[in-house]
């Protein structure tokens, strides 16, 4: 049940947590750290890819024990992608990123999730150029088409590589997929590990943002390639207070959701710690999370 006396909603990302737990366990360990939803993983590997052909009894099984628990799985993270790109000249390969596509918006639709979330790499194991581009925004066309019909939104990520990694770039993409089922899924992390102006970023797609990554990360610089993973909150370069500041300035209410990933035993200690943080830092900011 959504508290909408409470503004703001805040997730915690599946790879916070050990691979090794079961689901149940996993949205026990999230509802006792007090977060409000689960983001699941469907990444490249062959174990998460398998999650698209789950049956309908493993899917119902899962979606059970989210009620049962009162804990949703409210977005999808869907990075199968960067193995099977829209853009990539291969057509078997181009073939396979519509198939997963399909299977995931019905995966989404079924769990009743409300966000899938974007890889937006044209490519990324193959060479960019201008074809790959194309070939990329007509595959986006094609999906938003799908998520139109299941009713279920599209959220493309700013990445951590330079192909689209500002909001910026975004806008220039949209104009090509105008669908309200089509929207911006920034990282914050990403934006500031590029050296964006995080803050004006967010101001330029304030009417396209669908939700938001809490993720800390080291800026690229002349002498450094950053680092835009494995960092807990707190030991990057993020100005979450500024971000924060922002957000309540857009009035910002959709959902975000906390990015980590489980390094070692202190994995829950973490996440709980890194909400403790983000919560504080907002509520100096003047955005009560």
């Amino acid at each position: 049940m959504i508290n909408f006396t409470e503004k703001y909603r805040l997730g915690i990302y599946e790879k916070a947590m050990p691979a090794t737990l079961s689901w149940e366990d996993r949205l026990l360990y999230s509802k006792d750290a007090g977060f409000d939803f689960v983001e699941i993983s469907v990444d490249e590997t062959d174990e998460r890819r398998a999650r698209l052909d789950w049956s309908d009894e493993e899917i119902y099984e899962l979606r059970n024990l989210c009620i049962k628990h009162g804990m949703p799985l409210q977005s999808m993270c869907l990075s199968a992608h960067r193995k099977f790109p829209f853009g990539s000249m291969d057509e078997t390969i181009r073939l396979e990123a519509l198939s997963i596509m399909e299977k995931a918006i019905t995966l989404a639709y079924k769990l009743g999730i409300r966000c899938i979330q974007m890889a937006g790499y044209d490519v990324y194991y193959e060479p960019q150029s201008e074809s790959t581009h194309l070939r990329f925004i007509d595959g986006m066309k094609q999906a938003a088409k799908m998520a139109e019909k299941a009713g279920v939104m599209l959220g493309v990520e700013i990445m951590d590589t330079p192909y689209l990694n500002s909001l910026s770039k975004f806008e220039v993409l949209k104009r090509e997929i105008p669908s309200p089922y089509f929207m911006a899924y920034p990282d914050v992390g990403n934006i500031t590990g590029w050296n964006y102006d995080v803050c004006t970023e967010l101001m330029l797609s304030k009417d396209h943002i669908i939700q938001v990554h809490l993720k800390d990360t080291r800026r690229v610089s002349s002498t450094s390639k950053g680092q835009f993973r494995d960092l807990v909150i707190g030991e990057g370069e993020v100005d979450f207070f500024s971000i924060f500041k922002t957000l309540a300035a857009m009035d910002y209410c959709s959902p975000f959701v906390i990015e980590m990933w489980a390094q070692d035993d202190k994995w829950f200690e973490n996440i709980k710690e890194a909400k403790k943080t983000l919560q504080e830092t907002a509520n100096k900011a003047g955005f009560y999370l």
